[in-house]
């Protein structure tokens, strides 16, 4: 199946506006990336994703990625060195966790609208929005060709 056609209309614009409510409370950025086939470590994938969408040149590296492989179920979750500094230990496999709870129930679009909830209220906490912020990355959702 196209990555593309993976959520479905309805669910893509239900992620997409979690991204946005959740981007309105941080100057930081959430992405999600779906892509149908992933032959490699998930993890070595999803930053080279990371890397590719340029999530790494976020003026506070506050930055996170939501990597889903669909054929394969596989799905890695990355922030940046910002991010990364201030989250407790094990708040990014916590995420991941709670996300595939959904995906064990074929409930994708619940999972990635509870990691985008979960990422955006931990930005929030230590990246709070200002009045001057700018969205540095596109809300969409990304998909690869793979």
């Amino acid at each position: 199946m196209k990555p593309e056609l993976f959520l479905g209309k309805e669910n893509e614009k239900r992620v997409k506006e979690a991204i946005r409510d959740a981007e309105k409370a941080t100057s930081g950025e959430i992405v999600i990336h779906i892509e149908s086939s992933c032959k490699e470590d998930v993890l070595d994938r999803a930053a080279w994703v990371f890397k590719t969408l340029k999530l790494h040149r976020t003026a506070q590296r506050n930055g996170v990625l939501i990597y889903l492989s669909t054929d394969d179920r596989k799905f890695a979750i990355l922030g940046d060195a910002g991010i990364n500094a201030v989250v407790p230990p094990g708040f990014w496999d916590e995420v991941k966790t709670t996300m595939l709870g959904c995906f064990v129930e074929g409930r994708f679009a619940d999972g990635l609208e509870v990691g985008v909830t979960m990422a955006g209220e931990k930005l929030k906490e230590f990246f709070p929005y200002q009045k001057d912020d700018v969205n540095e990355l596109s809300d969409d959702i990304s998909y690869g060709t793979k």
